[in-house]
């Protein structure tokens, strides 16, 4: 067996249920799914006519949704757009509508014209002869010659005819470009493998996404070239006599961050965070530089990881190898004996870690000390290590005292039989040596973006602002109702507001992720940009990323200002739009790689649930919706329970966040046990039933 590497759609091929069982209502008839309304829509004026342009939002029912531009983005603002008047529209097209005001609460429009087209390529599933209806949901058979392309995106409607190609079959996922809006043949372009092969459709998502794991050629050439040139001075601090050394998981081949640690006279310490110096071998202007702006970031899932980097830099060159001299960037910063940061200095360096820690490993030391059975691998940094956890300590409690959010979810860790197959899904669990390095990074990256600050350079900044009023009362209100104290939440001023008691309270009663998940719903997104704002999640003025430039552009961008405007010759004005370029272009591959890593996941939790059909698990309440609810195990895998297989009916108080049928609410958290019914496996989709409780 091994275990994943993971860190901090509609396929139609591999659909399974199983058969009626004594906990499913097996009702000889079902009525279709109810969408429960939410309370307190407004109603549009009546009658009114007009014209707007904005993006089409498409369905796989033909249908779909046009926010007008400026518009607020809320259920009564966009205009739907009825099947039939899409005007050959796909999802993501810029296109103008002429719009009527509906007198049953709905703002009607049509596609009057495209005026500008996104989509290139489409992926699915090939299929030929007999094909599905226009609604694959209500699905009627009818012969037809040739080939068709069913697309995974749920956005997307229909099918596009395919002209045959001797290097794909019926059954294959595939890739299409786009020929023509309104019937032409589209040509196969890629070809990724069959629809019930698990590496076919992850290789498929990561397409999608827009994610490729093959380099440019020019850059492989360039990373071989730059890993082969001889270390040099350079005029770099030699540091390789301090006792510096690095602490990863037991998998990391890219070991990017190193560590030290004194005591200064007055009581203080002088943190060295030492970063590879990738910079030095990304060069501006290289093939290198614009494979990392292409890329963005690297992309982990399950036991695999398309690296931003060719291997040559970000395993080899560039990894802070035990017991060999690398270029580095470091931050050596001096912090008060309570932990305040009192000053940064940035140099570039040469060091040699002392030893490759492993979390596992240091957690243990740290458990038994010298008794500890990895006591001697560590013997010469263990003086080091204890030092360092006291001012872990301290950092950590400055954090919570400036109200730092805790909401970092438990990651899966999935364990893979022979074959590649999920067989268990576990929680990683964290210790205090990953807590210690995420807090000494935390702080390197602090000390950089004030430093940058200080001295008016460009910089990356790393920023999250405050949470949507709205989406705040609506967690307010639902935090309440799981009886929680939410005296501590100011809607007027939520930067001042308690939210880590509330956290903690949470964590008492159990439900400390179901409020953490509902609390980072509520939150803005984490983004990058030229211009600094306070990091509400942090509670810090000013933060950007430093320590994982092997695996970050935006960490690579702020290693380029450092290296070329705070420690070299070239001028603030030359990289500050180099800053803006590079932190819209770091936001957007951040984007890809989520959605590409969520969907691998959900793909390997739902095959790890295939094996579990019509068995029964403990859960709670993750999410609630109008359409029905989400139950999560305690292994973070996750379906729906539909509205329609709900006993009664139920309305969506969306004011509160919860289900209301009858005297039965459901709200977040509730503890649920729940059934395995139907699993779509490369969709990522899981059904369940409420069972009896066990």
């Amino acid at each position: 067996m091994r275990t994943s590497m993971k860190r901090n759609a509609k396929t139609g091929a591999r659909r399974t249920r199983r058969a009626p069982s004594k906990t499913r209502n097996t009702a000889p008839h079902r009525a279709p799914a109810r969408r429960a309304v939410p309370l307190a829509r407004s109603l549009p004026k009546r009658g009114k006519t007009g014209v707007a342009e904005g993006v089409f939002t498409g369905t796989s029912r033909g249908y779909g949704f046009v926010f007008p531009d400026g518009a607020e983005r809320r259920a009564d603002a966009d205009i739907f757009i009825p099947a039939g008047k899409t005007g050959g529209a796909l999802d993501g097209d810029r296109v103008a509508v002429r719009f009527r005001h509906g007198f049953e609460r709905r703002t009607e429009g049509e596609v009057t014209s495209i005026l500008s087209e996104t989509r290139k390529t489409v992926i699915g599933v090939l299929v030929a002869g007999r094909v599905l209806s226009f609604d694959r949901h209500f699905p009627r058979d009818r012969s037809r010659s040739g080939w068709y392309l069913i697309p995974d995106d749920a956005h997307l409607s229909g099918e596009f005819p395919v002209s045959p190609s001797p290097d794909a079959d019926p059954g294959d996922r595939v890739e299409i470009a786009l020929s023509g809006r309104r019937g032409g043949v589209c040509k196969i372009t890629r070809v990724f493998g069959r629809s019930t092969d698990v590496d076919a459709n992850c290789n498929a998502i990561l397409a999608s996404a827009g994610i490729d794991p093959e380099f440019d050629p020019q850059a492989l050439r360039e990373a071989e070239f730059a890993a082969a040139e001889p270390l040099g001075a350079d005029g770099r601090a030699d540091l390789t006599g301090e006792v510096i050394f690095t602490i990863d998981g037991a998998d990391a081949k890219d070991l990017d961050d190193a560590v030290s640690l004194a005591q200064t006279p007055d009581g203080g310490w002088r943190l060295g965070v030492h970063i590879a110096d990738v910079s030095s071998y990304v060069r501006p202007g290289s093939a290198l530089e614009r494979e990392a702006m292409r890329r963005g970031t690297s992309v982990y899932f399950v036991d695999r990881v398309v690296p931003m980097l060719p291997v040559a830099l970000s395993n080899g060159a560039c990894s802070l190898n035990a017991n060999e001299d690398k270029r580095a960037l470091s931050a050596l910063i001096v912090l008060s004996p309570d932990g305040a940061i009192m000053s940064c200095e940035v140099k570039k360096t040469v060091i040699r870690s002392r030893v490759r820690g492993v979390y596992a490993e240091v957690n243990a030391l740290f458990s038994a000390g010298e008794s500890s059975p990895f006591y001697p691998k560590y013997r010469a940094v263990y003086p080091a290590l204890t030092k360092m956890r006291e001012l872990y300590r301290l950092l950590d409690g400055r954090s919570r005292a400036r109200g730092s959010l805790a909401l970092d979810r438990p990651e899966p860790i999935f364990v893979l039989d022979g074959a590649g197959d999920p067989v268990d899904v576990c929680l990683c669990e964290r210790g205090d040596a990953e807590k210690m390095i995420e807090q000494f990074m935390l702080t390197a990256n602090e000390a950089v973006a004030t430093l940058l600050n200080v001295r008016g350079l460009p910089c990356v900044y790393r920023i999250h602002e405050d949470p949507d009023p709205v989406k705040l009362a609506a967690f307010k209100n639902a935090a309440a109702h799981l009886g929680l104290d939410v005296s501590g939440i100011d809607l007027a001023a939520p930067g001042k507001s308690r939210f880590a008691d509330l956290l903690l309270e949470a964590e008492e009663k159990g439900i400390s992720e179901q409020v953490s998940l509902s609390l980072l719903r509520a939150m803005a997104k984490a983004r990058y940009e030229a211009e600094p704002t306070r990091h509400f999640g942090l509670g810090i003025d000013l933060y950007c990323h430093f320590t994982s430039p092997i695996r970050r552009l935006a960490d690579l961008a702020v290693h380029r200002i450092v290296s070329e405007v705070l420690l070299g010759a070239s001028s603030p004005r030359q990289y500050a739009g180099f800053a803006g370029t590079a932190a819209t272009a770091a936001s957007e591959a951040e984007l890809r790689a989520l959605d590409a890593e969520r969907r691998i996941e959900a793909m390997y939790k739902a095959l790890y649930l295939e094996k579990h059909i019509g068995e029964v698990f403990c859960a709670r309440v993750s999410s609630l919706t109008a359409f029905g609810l989400f139950a999560e195990l305690d292994n973070t895998c996750e379906g729906m329970i539909p509205l329609a297989d709900l006993p009664g009916v139920y309305i969506y108080d969306e004011r509160n966040m919860a289900l209301v049928g009858g005297k039965i609410m459901f709200h977040l958290g509730d503890p649920v046990s729940v059934c395995v019914e139907e699993v779509d496996a490369l969709a990522g989709r899981v059904r369940f039933s409420l069972a009896p409780t066990l």
